[in-house]
């Protein structure tokens, strides 16, 4: 018994040097680090969202100027039964307008409150925040669906800090923009509080896609009247940034955009967070000019640039780089136009849904590129 019990140490001791062995071995050769970086690669690639891979070039139908002209008529007819956009102008200035929220940004003189009303008591309200010292350039902030365009105060002061003016826009029935009550024929009374239910809104003769951009197209004719920039630029964060390509692809007064976490052509969105309201997949907006049409559209021209910046690690939308799937064909059809630019920067910097320091440093480099 005696034996048998020191066969059995013995055993258990050559077993233990034996499996000893193994694991110093293994580490010298694949370091711990080295282990958990494989670890945390194979875990990111079965997360990845997965989709088909396609012919996006055969997708872009914005492919020269006249192909741009004509998509343009076809969008401005769909969003105000006529072949331009709106020439008209606000019809409520308020000049000198308090908001005690603003009162010491640095290098602010005034601010001057635009409202623009639109059907159905849909309205926007819009701060035109004036420089002390100006360069005489404009830029539209627009905010995302967090709601009031405070939400932003940082990235407004910031630009003003450099002394541009700046005029900042919420989503519509967000921030200081009415939810009206409208009497439906078939449901009732009905409160407005949300995208999706502008959709009860619509009918073959009109579309809600019009509140999410007239707005801007409208607020720059008033400021184009009354004072004379040299340039205009917009930027957007989130559903600010889907506006901003919007109203960039239908307003050639615009030389430079700025979309940040906005959108991903329909293709890439086969993860639920990325679907978004509405506006993000209305299917007769986009059967008109898809994403790849508007990020071109929103490119060419005389001294015009899109420029797209997503958020690698963002919590909310559009993260990952699988913007890669369409960059070199954009770049491509815009650089054989002649006119214009477009890039798309990856910020890794942090872990939010936000426009970072890192990317102000971007847009401020391109604009003054």
């Amino acid at each position: 018994m005696k034996t048998y019990a020191k066969i059995l140490i013995l055993l258990s001791i050559f077993l233990l040097v034996f499996l000893s062995g193994i694991f110093v071995s293994t580490y010298q050769i694949f370091p711990f680090d080295f282990l958990k970086s494989i670890k945390n690669e194979l875990t990111m690639n079965t997360s990845k969202t997965s989709y088909e891979s396609n012919d996006v070039i055969s997708l872009i139908h914005a492919t020269d100027t006249t192909s741009i002209d004509n998509l343009k008529t076809d969008l401005n007819l769909f969003l105000w039964n006529q072949q331009y956009i709106p020439n008209k102008i606000p019809q409520k200035i308020e000049k000198s307008f308090k908001d005690v929220r603003y009162q010491n940004m640095n290098n602010l003189d005034s601010i001057e409150k635009i409202t623009i009303d639109m059907e159905f008591g849909i309205n926007s309200v819009a701060y035109f925040f004036k420089p002390n010292e100006s360069n005489n350039k404009l830029v539209i902030y627009h905010q995302g669906h967090r709601g009031d365009f405070f939400e932003g105060k940082e990235t407004i002061e910031y630009f003003l800090e450099k002394n541009y003016s700046v005029v900042a826009f919420s989503m519509p029935l967000l921030g200081l923009n009415h939810q009206p009550i409208i009497e439906h024929s078939n449901f009732g009374k009905i409160q407005i509080i949300s995208h999706n239910q502008l959709e009860l809104l619509e009918n073959e003769n009109f579309s809600t896609i019009k509140f999410f951009v007239e707005p801007i197209i409208v607020t720059i004719n008033y400021l184009e009247e009354q004072y004379t920039f040299d340039s205009y630029h917009m930027i957007g964060i989130s559903g600010g940034g889907w506006t901003t390509t919007l109203v960039a692809a239908l307003d050639d007064r615009i030389n430079e955009s700025f979309s940040v976490a906005g959108s991903y052509p329909i293709f890439l969105r086969n993860d639920s967070k990325n679907f978004g309201d509405y506006e993000q997949h209305h299917l007769e907006l986009y059967e008109l000019a898809n994403y790849l049409d508007l990020y071109v559209m929103a490119s060419t021209g005389l001294d015009r640039k899109f420029v797209q910046i997503f958020n690698l690690y963002d919590p909310c939308c559009f993260d990952g780089n699988s913007f890669e799937e369409y960059e070199d064909e954009i770049t491509q059809i815009v650089e054989k136009s002649g006119n214009g630019h477009f890039k798309i920067y990856l910020d890794q910097t942090h872990k939010e849904h936000i426009i970072s320091e890192h990317a102000l440093e971007i847009i401020i480099n391109e604009i003054t590129d």
